[in-house]
């Protein structure tokens, strides 16, 4: 296995939550493009929408892949399907029949296949040798690296017109199936019934705890997302290229540390990343609600993205260490359910809280829910991954 091997995998993971967020900064103008009303409530389904088809379809794809002892294919597959879906949607608006609803039916379409090649990517990695940190580390920083710059390239690309970040998007996606026909296929090949595949990370119980931290982890990007992107709008007055500037804060410490948190975590164990990074994520969060100025707030999203880093690759490696080989790709589905739950979460009840609580009380429960799983999983937390000398 080589270094370049990693980097190739990283790259797919890289992408795919690239174009994802390459949308968040002006949702509410491609929502007006695609015949939908530009606020929260329409910027929210749209999102949502995506990410129910990611609840609904990851751990199916992890499971065939278990099932079929092969990954490769069914990453490209994803990757195409997604290429279509948003080609689909520029061809809405550019056709003249901008249906909002058919939008939604079209972004749906594209959550089930994109969910494909970003979870079965990710599973490749887990399959790589090298160190389970080292290799979600690798995970992590193409997620967050993808993150952080998608909100700002996508609040520029919104300059040249709504429909730039779809059309980036499908020509990105459709480049990830050349690059996966350059690294080979690292799966068991031991096949199983699709029952036991998606029955293998439920005989895990002690799953329930990376899912946990995933689950809370998303639901903060998920959060900051949508709530952090009219937050910053309505509090400082920002157009989309500086919310994408501002969330990028956030998510470039977040990409860069996770690859030497993650080699950390390999030396001293997971629980001290995974609990002190959540605790300290959770109140760093709050402070952000708290800033009065830009720069304030700047440096909020920065110490998030620095603890986010902490907790985030710890977490996966954890999933990778907890199962065998050939459960990987149900476990990471099952893991990127509950942050695809987290980041529906973040979105639809962080909108709900924004709308009818204001701000700060959204930022309270997003922070609060961090630093309260943090305290709930800590025993168990002990108990399955100890402290290493």
């Amino acid at each position: 296995m080589s270094r370049s091997e990693r980097a190739r995998l990283s790259a797919v993971v890289f992408v795919v939550l690239f174009t994802q967020l390459l949308v968040y900064p002006g949702v509410d103008r491609l929502v007006a493009s695609l015949g939908g009303t530009p606020t929260i409530d329409a910027g929210t389904a749209f999102l949502a929408v995506q990410l129910l088809a990611f609840v609904l379809f990851s751990a199916v794809w992890g499971a065939i892949s278990d099932r079929a002892g092969r990954r490769i294919p069914f990453v490209v597959v994803g990757a195409l399907g997604g290429t279509v879906a948003y080609l689909a949607l520029a061809a809405l608006v550019l056709s003249g029949g901008g249906d909002f609803g058919i939008a939604l039916v079209l972004r749906f379409f594209e959550g089930a296949f994109t969910i494909g090649a970003f979870s079965l990517a990710i599973t490749m990695l887990m399959d790589l040798d090298g160190g389970h940190g080292k290799n979600m580390g690798a995970a992590g920083i193409a997620i967050g690296g993808g993150a952080a710059l998608g909100a700002p390239v996508g609040g520029q690309l919104y300059t040249f017109g709504p429909l730039a970040p779809i059309l980036t998007s499908a020509a990105l996606l459709s480049a990830v199936a050349v690059v996966l026909s350059t690294v080979p296929d690292r799966a068991t090949g031991q096949r199983r019934s699709l029952g036991d595949a998606l029955g293998s990370f439920r005989g895990t119980p002690e799953l329930l705890v990376p899912f946990a931290f995933g689950f809370a982890d998303r639901f903060a990007a998920g959060f900051f997302g949508l709530v952090g992107t009219f937050y910053f709008r309505d509090a400082f007055g920002l157009a989309p290229s500086g919310i994408g500037l501002l969330l990028a804060c956030f998510f470039v410490p977040f990409a860069l540390l996770q690859y030497p948190f993650g080699t950390l975590s390999d030396r001293i164990g997971r629980v001290i990343p995974i609990a002190a990074g959540s605790a300290g994520f959770g109140t760093a969060i709050l402070a952000v609600s708290l800033a009065s100025t830009v720069p304030a707030a700047a440096l909020g999203m920065v110490l998030v993205g620095i603890l986010g880093a902490l907790v985030a690759p710890a977490t996966m490696a954890l999933v990778t260490d907890l199962v065998a080989p050939h459960e990987r790709g149900a476990a990471m589905g099952g893991f990127n359910i509950f942050g695809s739950l987290g980041f529906l979460g973040g979105i639809l009840v962080g909108g709900w809280l924004a709308t009818r609580y204001g701000y700060f009380g959204a930022f309270a429960v997003a922070g609060g829910l961090e630093i309260t799983i943090a305290i709930l999983t800590l025993p168990v937390l002990f108990r399955i991954s100890p402290i290493r000398p």
